[in-house]
């Protein structure tokens, strides 16, 4: 484990139970930016923060990625008007302010702050995790990928549960952590620290940097 940011004898706990050790990093990342739109990138929304810091850090990692011929995926929730003013998501239930995150809002626009490309790879999800009910698995394997670099929002949700699925899917998980952001620190710290000892490694965005500098030649 690393960090200590919950102290040594946390950390020595979660080390003799085997957690934290280092993923292995294929040749062929992908770049999956989760839910950095709008609702949740600017602090005008109820269900946002600002996340300006996260979207430059991001931005940056965007442009190395297609420096690098890696794929960058996007992903947002939006909601059907008739799925968020009713009961058929049980998530909405549990979290009623992601109700403004209606099809064609302002809330749901991925951060205009980020260099989207047309050719770039928008999800459009329902729920917590980027690969649940999704075509981000097939999306991954079309693109011959081994490896997820994973950044968004919120780290203690969203992109906590995409890890989650991620490394269950297959694939492991690096998480820069600069690209990462949430509503309050706590939250963040924590899921950082679940992330780093069970399911990826939580790394520095100039680590990022080189591992995408230092891939072969395709």
């Amino acid at each position: 484990m690393s960090g200590g940011r919950y102290g040594p004898e946390t950390d020595r706990t979660y080390e003799r139970a085997g957690f934290g050790a280092a993923v292995r990093r294929g040749s062929r990342p992908a770049l999956v930016i989760v839910d950095l739109t709008r609702g949740f990138t600017e602090d005008r929304f109820a269900c946002g923060a600002d996340l300006t810091e996260v979207v430059e850090a991001t931005a940056t990692l965007v442009r190395a990625a297609r420096a690098a011929g890696a794929p960058v995926l996007y992903t947002a929730i939006a909601y059907t008007p008739a799925e968020a003013e009713g009961h058929s998501v049980t998530w909405l239930d549990k979290a009623p302010g992601l109700r403004v995150l209606t099809e064609g809002s302002e809330a749901v626009a991925v951060d205009p702050r980020l260099p989207r490309e047309p050719e770039d790879v928008l999800v459009v999800k329902k729920g917590a995790s980027a690969f649940f009910g999704t075509s981000l698995a097939a999306a991954l394997v079309a693109f011959g990928c081994d490896t997820v670099l994973l950044c968004g929002a919120t780290t203690s949700g969203c992109l906590r549960a995409t890890a989650v699925d991620a490394v269950q899917s297959g694939f492991p998980v690096l998480v820069p952590r600069e690209c990462a952001g949430d509503r309050a620190q706590g939250p963040h710290e924590a899921a950082l620290f679940d992330i780093e000892a069970k399911y990826g490694d939580v790394i520095d965005l100039s680590d990022a940097l080189g591992y995408l500098r230092r891939l072969p030649d395709t």
